[in-house]
C-alpha cells in the first residue's frame, strides 16, 4: 500500500518524499560534485563507473539500475560493465580507471586503514590532485544516494513484456 502524499511504501518511509528540502539539498551536491568532477577531467563514463561499483559494494538495486542505463548512454560497454565487480582480474580498466576504482572502493569500504593507504597511493601515481579529489566526492555521494535508496526500499520496475 501506498501513500504518495508522505512517500511510505509497505513499512518503509522514502525519506527524499517525506523531507524533500534535506533531498533537494543532496541533489544540489550531486550537482556541484559531477561540475567539479568534470572539471577535473573526468569523464562520464569514468564517474558511471564509480557509481556502480559503489552500488555494486552497498548493494543498491536501484542506484544499479539508474548508473547502468547512465554508463550505457556515456558510452561504456557491457562487457565492462559485466566485469566490472572483479575489475582487478581483468586488463580492461587503464591503470587511471584502476586506480579511481580502488579509491572510490576505498573511500566506501573505511574500516581497512591499510587498504585506504595503498589505493591513496596508486591513486597519487596515477590521477591529478583535483582528480583524486574528484572521485572522492563522486563515491561520497553515490554512498549517500545508495543509502537514501537503500533505507527508502526504492523500488527497481522491469520493462513491459511484450
Amino acid at each position: 500500500m501506498s501513500d504518495t502524499t508522505t512517500g511510505t511504501t509497505g513499512r518503509r518511509v522514502f525519506i527524499d518524499k517525506q523531507s524533500p528540502k534535506a533531498y533537494h539539498a543532496l541533489v544540489q551536491a550531486s550537482e556541484a560534485v559531477r561540475a567539479t568532477a568534470a572539471d577535473a577531467g573526468l569523464d562520464r563514463a569514468l564517474v558511471e563507473l564509480i557509481n556502480l561499483r559503489v552500488s555494486q559494494i552497498n548493494g543498491c538495486a536501484f542506484c544499479l539500475n539508474v548508473h547502468t542505463k547512465a554508463a550505457l548512454r556515456a558510452g561504456e560497454t557491457t562487457q565492462r560493465l559485466g566485469v566490472l565487480p572483479a575489475w582487478r582480474d581483468t586488463e580492461l580498466f587503464t591503470p587511471r580507471e584502476r586506480a579511481a576504482l580502488a579509491l572510490a572502493e576505498a573511500t566506501t569500504d573505511i574500516a581497512n586503514a591499510t587498504t585506504q593507504e595503498d589505493a591513496y597511493e596508486e591513486a597519487r601515481r596515477a590521477l591529478t590532485e583535483d582528480e583524486i579529489s574528484a572521485v572522492i566526492w563522486v563515491a561520497l555521494t553515490i554512498n549517500a544516494f545508495n543509502r537514501v535508496s537503500i533505507m527508502s526500499k526504492h523500488p527497481v520496475r522491469g520493462l513491459p513484456q511484450q
